[in-house]
């Protein structure tokens, strides 16, 4: 995608809070730490977009940002951060699942996992909470960069095991630093986003025609 105007267009602390569901929307969700808010400076270009932090728990709001005013690229909040109180995870719990289940503009959900390590409790129990509710979450793996290229098929068996991800197409690797995936990223959400579109602007065949 050609990038002319990127911009944070609403922070969202409650579900009326939302923007209107104009535009598709494909949202970064995962642990906190992982590097949502990295990877969406990466993926638009911009150094420092979204905020990012040493410190997890970082993001504690639904941030929507808009990419050349057709795309909206919505980053959740990081779950699984143990010293924020169970109040906190609460009320972040519910926004989350209700923004996963109500948003009827969410057209993809990339679910975030550290390549370097095996996926947690948390990250199984979000994968198979989206995938009961009818969403097929994209696994992008995040920090590419700190293992060595010959750990990186092994890594993908160990987090498509962790997960029970039978599809490994559905697994991309990536890297913020060295921007390693990320057309490739680009790739696979401009085909889910757009794809409506590309079907209602294709054009008729002579035979559909008549």
């Amino acid at each position: 995608m050609k990038l002319r105007t990127v911009a944070l267009e609403a922070v969202c602390g409650r579900k009326d809070q939302f923007p209107e569901p104009r535009l598709p929307e494909i949202c970064f969700i995962g642990r906190s730490n992982v590097g949502k808010s990295s990877l969406i400076n990466a993926l638009t270009g911009r150094k420092a977009l979204a905020r990012t932090s040493q410190s997890p728990g970082k993001t504690r709001t639904i941030n929507f940002y808009s990419v050349n005013d057709t795309l909206y690229l919505v980053d959740l909040p990081g779950y699984g951060y143990a010293k924020v109180s169970q109040a906190e995870q609460k009320r972040w719990g519910q926004i989350i699942e209700s923004y996963l289940k109500e948003r009827e503009s969410l057209c993809l959900a990339v679910l975030l996992v550290d390549i370097r390590h095996e996926p947690g409790e948390a990250d199984r129990m979000m994968f198979d909470w989206m995938r009961y509710y009818g969403i097929e979450p994209l696994i992008v793996l995040t920090k590419l960069d700190k293992i060595k290229k010959n750990q990186l098929q092994k890594q993908l068996a160990l987090i498509a095991r962790g997960l029970g991800v039978e599809d490994r197409n559905n697994i991309l690797a990536v890297s913020s630093e060295t921007k390693t995936g990320i057309d490739a990223l680009w790739q696979r959400m401009e085909s889910v986003a757009f794809e409506e579109e590309a079907i209602d602007e294709a054009p008729t065949s002579d035979s559909e025609r008549s």
